[in-house]
């Protein structure tokens, strides 16, 4: 079998099992039978192991806090050492844990050559419905590590304060639109519209 496809059966992306291959590390014997074609020997292990693949995921909510993301890299490598987690990636990344759209946490869920993602706190990989994409994960045959489940607060301001910016950008942009189309009806009937909660007068009236 050709190591690409050898590569796509396991989940693993073609680049990092000639990188293997090169490195000596590939799971399997393989031998290069001409410039660019290398076979894999799969009658060597007919099981053909799903090969682990871990990333290690790191993140603060603000520029601020940037210098914890080191601190994190370095407990989190200390975990996989003592657990003899092969890691093959590290991610560090700035944004709030109610973004949806981290760039670099969906690439790393994208990439099926990773097979597991290991995380200092649960909330380091998103402050709501991480279970969720812990379960997405297992259904592909990968797994989210947590190394301690306790929640952390040392962000939670910022989350709130996130919250809180799109709630109100919401509710009065809604009302802004309100108002103006109380004012158009005021100007087109009467001198003054009462409406419960609001009392409009176009230019010119008198309430």
């Amino acid at each position: 079998m050709y190591l690409r496809d050898w590569a796509i059966a396991q989940g693993i992306h073609p680049h990092t099992a000639y990188k293997r291959f090169h490195e000596g590390t590939l799971p399997v014997p393989a031998m290069r039978v001409g410039p660019r074609s290398i076979l894999v020997n799969v009658t060597a292990d007919p099981t053909l192991p799903k090969v682990d693949s871990v990333a290690l995921y790191a993140r603060v909510s603000s520029q601020d806090q940037k210098a914890d993301l080191d601190g994190q890299v370095a407990r989190l490598a200390t975990f996989a050492a003592s657990n003899d987690l092969k890691v093959t990636t590290i991610v560090t990344e700035v944004g709030s844990g109610m973004n949806g759209k981290r760039v670099k946490l969906n690439k790393l869920l994208k990439d099926p050559s990773i097979t597991t993602i290991v995380v200092e706190h649960r909330d380091r990989l998103g402050r709501m419905n991480t279970e969720l994409i812990e379960s997405a994960l297992n259904a592909t045959g990968r797994k989210l590590l947590v190394v301690d489940n306790t929640e952390l607060n040392d962000d939670l301001v910022e989350d709130m304060v996130a919250i809180l910016t799109s709630f109100c950008a919401r509710l009065y942009g809604k009302r802004g639109a309100k108002n103006r189309a109380l004012k158009a009806a005021a100007a087109a009937s009467y001198p003054t519209v009462e409406v419960p909660g609001y009392q409009v007068t176009p230019p010119g009236g008198h309430a």
